[in-house]
């Protein structure tokens, strides 16, 4: 594992957590953020390094984007959203990590599938309720609009991930 490897998905990992925590400040309506659109490549970004690389490297850039993306949204975002935001992230990537590794010889589109699904449930969970329980925020609404659409971008994303783990499998 060299640094070329887990530069570009790490870098990858902490834009997309620091976007989604700025992202889930800003409601679209009474059930939904607008991180719930972004938060789900995250996975996606995990699943291509697993499949290409493997569980050591998909746990790393998890771990990279992790620190960096906390420590940027510890400046940018509220604390209670950046600590909330982080526990949610390294569990479910790692829960996503271990789900996807243990169904990699399936079909290949179950583990991405199964995986992110697992992880969306998981993050979403300890997430909005380190986030937002004890606060006005009606945040069983949000935590059910979130996790319908991380788990319908799971389905979305399958056509990428193909189409992206062919080309870099090839290469």
């Amino acid at each position: 594992m060299n640094l070329r490897q887990i530069f570009l998905p790490a870098l990858a990992m902490a834009a997309i957590v620091l976007l989604s925590n700025l992202l889930v400040q800003f409601p679209l309506n009474a059930w939904l953020t607008w991180g719930a659109f972004s938060y789900p490549v995250a996975y996606f970004v995990t699943d291509v390094c697993n499949r290409v690389a493997g569980p050591p490297l998909a746990r790393r850039v998890a771990w990279i984007g992790f620190a960096v993306g906390l420590a940027c949204s510890a400046l940018l975002a509220p604390v209670r959203i950046a600590v909330a935001s982080g526990a949610a992230f390294i569990v479910s990537q790692l829960l996503d990590v271990a789900v996807f590794n243990r169904l990699r010889q399936q079909s290949w589109w179950r583990a991405p599938l199964f995986g992110s699904s697992a992880a969306s449930v998981l993050d979403t969970g300890i997430f909005f309720s380190l986030a937002f329980a004890g606060t006005p925020v009606p945040w069983l609404p949000l935590a059910g609009g979130d996790l319908g659409v991380k788990l319908a971008m799971a389905l979305a994303l399958l056509p990428p991930y193909r189409a992206l783990v062919r080309r870099l499998t090839r290469a």
